[in-house]
């Protein structure tokens, strides 16, 4: 096997997995060589520097959870929608870190990882759209949702929860139940 058989797609599945073992930002194209058992210079014909490999890194984690969501989501509207969304992100977060903290990165517009971002944010849209809301509210909100997800699904990998006795689930639960009704109550504009 010529390279180890190192495919740009071999790079960044296996980029993922060792972003969700050690941390995104300490996947690089050094680590990944040792990873191969190949000299760093190999792997430049598949990937042309480490920006590139994290923003293949964010797509591929963009577009899983995507299809994620988009599964989980089917048949749902308003805050079955909402709580199947959310429970999707979450869930994916906590099994995949890396992936997940690639999904956060800063993305070129023309990337194809900017087209994995944007399936997203029509997801958010949908589920939105079930609560009446339109632009710009809908814009608005889109950020409040996504601030407020992202919010509690980072101070919990963080352990920022565990210094109460209230169980991380509970708080959950109301998270959902006052996000449905922030939206259901959204100001106009």
């Amino acid at each position: 096997m010529a390279r180890a058989g190192v495919t740009a797609e071999r790079l960044t599945r296996a980029a993922a997995e060792l972003a969700d073992e050690i941390g995104f930002d300490k996947v690089t194209v050094t680590v990944l060589a040792r990873h191969f058992g190949v000299k760093e210079p190999s792997l430049y014909s598949h990937v042309r520097n480490v920006r590139e490999l994290r923003l293949r890194v964010a797509e591929l984690a963009l577009t899983e959870l995507a299809d994620q969501v988009v599964a989980a989501l089917a048949g749902q509207a308003g805050k079955d929608a909402l709580v199947a969304f959310a429970t999707t992100y979450r869930d994916y977060a906590r099994r995949h870190p890396g992936r997940y903290a690639a999904g956060q990165i800063p993305i070129d517009p023309q990337s194809a990882a900017a087209d994995a971002a944007r399936r997203h944010s029509e997801l958010i849209r949908a589920i939105l759209r079930g609560y009446g809301l339109q632009d710009p509210d809908q814009t608005d909100a889109v950020r409040f949702l996504g601030g407020a997800l992202h919010g509690y699904v980072s101070l919990e990998a963080a352990g920022g929860f565990g210094h109460h006795p209230r169980d991380a689930e509970t708080s959950w639960r109301k998270t959902l139940d006052a996000l449905d009704v922030a939206l259901r109550n959204w100001p106009s504009t």
